[in-house]
């Protein structure tokens, strides 16, 4: 059983019918060569092996892990399937040309507006948990040599200037703030490129938002922060794997 999906348009039945017939032909098929392998095909001697064995899944363990997932919801569609259904090309009371496209744009309008959520009262809440910013390039002639002592941190863990570093703003840094309008405050910052190359995350969960920025611009980054978000205390810099190099 063969069905022909055909636009309004094109009606001519003869062109359909050779359509159909060229759909259904068999396809030719054509002898492959043997397959040569272009690497030293000796599977006794690789350079490279596994350290350690694959993990083996026991009959037992794959019935508890059956018993304990929760069979997931099907979709079973209908035998008659058109998927000709939601394309405006093959309704007949739309025109072909220039009308589909318009007619197009009409509903891709409206499904964004029904997908807009509407802001409570008056205005938008915030829910974004990144931030990113770029390096803008005012800023670096702003931007001063690391510290001797941080340079010295550096040289005795063999850390490059341009390894990703974290500044932690908790709580208690907040100077009486609430840490939800730190990080307002910070986005805006970020949104104006006042922070070079920084991408920050606010941890609802523990209370803290995380700074990333590369530690050739660490201190400067830190000293906007102290300045435009009116924190206090000092602040640890932390560097995946090796812990707090160093505090501001």
């Amino acid at each position: 059983e063969v069905v022909l999906h055909y636009r309004p348009h094109q009606r001519d039945l003869t062109e359909l019918q050779k359509f159909a017939e060229a759909a259904v032909k068999e396809f030719p098929i054509r002898q492959l060569p043997r397959f040569t392998p272009w690497f030293p095909n000796d599977l006794y001697r690789l350079p490279l092996k596994p350290k350690k064995q694959p993990p083996v899944v026991s009959s037992e363990e794959v019935e508890e892990l059956k018993q304990i997932s929760v069979p997931s919801e099907y979709v079973v569609g209908s035998p008659n399937y058109d998927c000709t259904k939601n394309l405006l090309e093959f309704q007949s009371n739309v025109n072909h040309g220039q009308t589909v496209i318009q007619t197009q744009k009409k509903v891709r309008r409206q499904i964004d507006l029904e997908n807009q959520e509407p802001p409570s009262n008056g205005k938008q809440k915030l829910k974004r948990s990144w931030s990113v910013s770029l390096c803008s390039p005012q800023l670096k002639e702003k931007i001063l040599p690391l510290s001797q002592e941080l340079q010295n941190n550096l040289d005795r863990l063999k850390l490059h200037a341009f390894y990703r570093a974290k500044w932690t703003i908790e709580q208690s840094t907040c100077n009486n703030q609430n840490l939800e309008d730190i990080w307002v405050k910070l986005n805006r910052l970020i949104k104006q490129n006042e922070l070079p190359s920084c991408n920050a995350t606010i941890q609802r969960s523990v209370g803290q938002i995380w700074i990333f920025c590369d530690i050739l611009y660490c201190e400067y980054v830190r000293n906007i922060l102290r300045e435009k978000l009116s924190l206090t205390d000092k602040m640890n810099l932390l560097v995946h794997k090796f812990g707090i190099i160093f505090s501001l």
